[in-house]
């Protein structure tokens, strides 16, 4: 007597379990799930489909992002009618701020669907907002702008979205202090001096000069983080006279 063959293969027992997973996140069925698969699919993999393209999730990042900015707008628009455009876009800016997005992707554990050779722990911050927002761009292809704007809504505007507490959410400390140097007319420079720390990953040590005076000093390992941290302190040290001017 012959066996019948087995009807689920181990692929398609992954491809079960990621369905499962996906449909969890997202909160209805995905329809097209290929699609997904290729949002958290890594450059690393180095997989190209059949007429030779890239596959990786970095197209659909760039159209998660066209989506998530079009859907957030839209929800400013309507919620905030007395704003005007400065107001709408700095509000957008900090909703959809890559800090804010890194937070989305990890919140969802995005990173436990993301196939690469890299191994996971080398992986910057940012992966997991690039992912968030290829996930937004797969939706978009799969199921079309309503089940992109409710995922949005469901996921990112009703759980962290307030406009008195955004209103409050600084984004860019370095930004503030630069604003207010030149609407003092102040000089300012951020110099990169030797770091001296004893740590085993490389950093960055800043100081910011204001008006010819040192006013903060900050570490990080990267030059962009130790400025931000000094720019942070500094404006903790003038945050009476930038409110005031």
């Amino acid at each position: 007597m012959k066996f019948a063959p087995k009807i689920f293969s181990s692929h398609s027992k992954s491809d079960g379990n990621f369905f499962l997973g996906i449909k969890h996140i997202l909160g209805f069925k995905p329809k097209r799930l290929p699609i997904y698969k290729k949002a958290f699919l890594h450059r690393s993999v180095n997989k190209r489909d059949k007429d030779g393209n890239p596959m990786n999730y970095e197209r659909l990042e760039f159209l998660g992002d066209a989506m998530l900015g079009t859907i957030i707008s839209k929800h400013l628009y309507n919620m905030v009618p007395e704003g005007d455009e400065g107001y709408l876009t700095k509000m957008r800016s900090k909703i959809v701020s890559r800090k804010h997005l890194n937070e989305l992707g990890k919140d969802l554990n995005l990173l436990e669907y993301v196939e690469s050779r890299i191994p996971k722990s080398h992986f910057g911050e940012n992966i997991h907002g690039n992912v968030f927002e290829a996930l937004v761009g797969a939706i978009y292809l799969d199921r079309g702008y309503t089940y992109c704007e409710k995922f949005i809504h469901e996921r990112v505007i009703m759980p962290y979205v307030d406009i008195e507490q955004l209103e409050g959410k600084v984004i860019s400390y370095k930004s503030l202090v630069i604003e207010w140097c030149q609407k003092q007319k102040k000089t300012f420079h951020y110099d990169v001096y030797e770091d001296t720390g004893n740590d085993a990953l490389k950093h960055f040590a800043v100081k910011l000069t204001i008006g010819g005076r040192i006013l903060a000093k900050a570490r990080a390992t990267s030059k962009k983080k130790a400025e931000e941290k000094a720019s942070k302190r500094a404006y903790f040290a003038l945050q009476d006279r930038i409110n005031n001017s």
